[in-house]
């Protein structure tokens, strides 16, 4: 499974900051409580190049980028 990229939010850490949606607006939303969310289908990280800055952007790093 090496090379694949798997992406995801921990809810439980999410302030709701929106600094994911705002740098990788192609993988992530907010959902309907103001928390990070990922769009469907993109669990994958969608090939964005911002993906991992989104993951640093977050004050709580509730995001996780494994894998390429």
């Amino acid at each position: 499974m090496s090379g694949v990229t798997r992406v995801s939010v921990d809810t439980d850490r999410c302030i709701g900051a929106g600094q994911c949606a705002l740098t990788a607006p192609t993988v992530f939303t907010q959902d309907e409580d103001g928390l990070g969310a990922l769009l469907p289908g993109r669990e994958d990280g969608a090939g964005s190049p911002l993906l991992r800055e989104a993951a640093r952007a977050c004050p709580v790093s509730a995001i996780r980028v494994e894998g390429a």
